[in-house]
């Protein structure tokens, strides 16, 4: 009976682990920056995650599916420029639907390069990652864009709008979260994703065609990073070439730190806001404390290291059990 409870603690703690360290930080900080928990930070903090939280709920249907997707940085770059450059050229209507379609096909690339051509999902995404990037370049001449009158315009409620007192993008990333954690939970293509990420060739022989689940998630994660993109464009009014590089990484440790295995098969949409919510925190309390901005580089790198190991540990433990 005693093994059996430590084995149960042990596999406890391999999982969930990475979050009393948190809970640690989180008295810590509160200690040295009274103002850390205060409702008004805690909502710039909600906000501040909305657009990395967004773009990591379509990444959490790609890593469930047992695959990986680091274009997303630079899809954002490049949906932000187009949406903010359109904005003064066809009108924020129009300018909105060209970068979510925009999204979606990149999306869509990715996933008929690793779903139908079976190429490995690193070197693809990463090679896309490139791809996008330069054609960032060349469409805005490696110059900056902005929208000419940001004071006049519906398009600034997607990113400083606010309702009852809550930033516009917070309710943004809760209602997708909402929305997608109901198809992913309860629908048959969300049982379909975690069948593919769990045994890919199993799900052959039971008639699902695990190419079209894999292009599906794909175009997912390109499409709400689109979304992230209205909202980005929408809060800075404007957009550098590379205002997306870096964030590939931000939605990938906020992903596997919430839970989502990187071996696929498991995960939630919930996990992954948890995750992406803990990361902004830590990252928020770095700074009220007055450490440089470069040290969340490298507590993102620690994240990514502490949760994969949390991660492998679980699953060996559940293996060996």
């Amino acid at each position: 009976m005693e093994r059996l409870i430590g084995q149960s603690l042990q596999r406890n703690i391999a999982r969930q682990g990475i979050f009393i360290p948190f809970v640690v930080f989180l008295g810590a900080i509160a200690i040295l920056a009274p103002s850390f928990l205060t409702l008004g930070n805690i909502l710039e903090v909600m906000r501040q995650v909305s657009i990395t939280g967004v773009m990591a709920l379509g990444v959490t249907f790609v890593v469930i599916c047992g695959r990986l997707d680091l274009s997303v940085g630079s899809l954002l770059s490049l949906t932000t420029a187009l949406v903010v450059d359109l904005h003064d050229k066809i009108g924020p209507g129009p300018a909105i639907l060209v970068a979510l379609a925009v999204g979606a096909a990149a999306g869509m690339v990715n996933g008929v390069l690793v779903g139908y051509l079976r190429l490995n999902a690193l070197i693809v995404t990463l090679g896309m990652l490139s791809l996008l990037q330069g054609i960032t370049l060349i469409y805005t001449g490696g110059k900056n864009v902005g929208i000419a009158d940001p004071e006049h315009t519906w398009f600034a409620v997607f990113g400083r709008g606010y309702v009852l007192g809550v930033p516009v993008p917070i309710l943004i990333f809760i209602g997708l979260a909402a929305i997608l954690g109901l198809v992913l939970q309860r629908s048959s293509f969300g049982r379909r994703i975690f069948a593919v990420g769990g045994n890919e060739v199993a799900c052959a022989f039971s008639g699902i065609k695990p190419a079209r689940v894999i292009l599906a998630a794909y175009v997912i994660s390109g499409l709400m990073t689109g979304v992230a993109a209205l909202i980005m464009g929408s809060r800075v009014m404007g957009s550098q070439n590379d205002v997306g590089a870096g964030y590939e990484l931000r939605v990938l440790a906020g992903v596997i730190l919430g839970g989502t295995s990187l071996l696929g098969g498991s995960g939630g949409i919930f996990r992954s806001v948890i995750g992406i919510v803990i990361l902004g925190f830590i990252e928020n309390g770095l700074l009220l404390i007055g450490l440089p901005y470069y040290v969340q580089w490298l507590v993102t790198w620690a994240v990514i290291i502490a949760a994969v190991w949390s991660d492998i540990a679980a699953k060996g433990q559940r293996r060996f059990a």
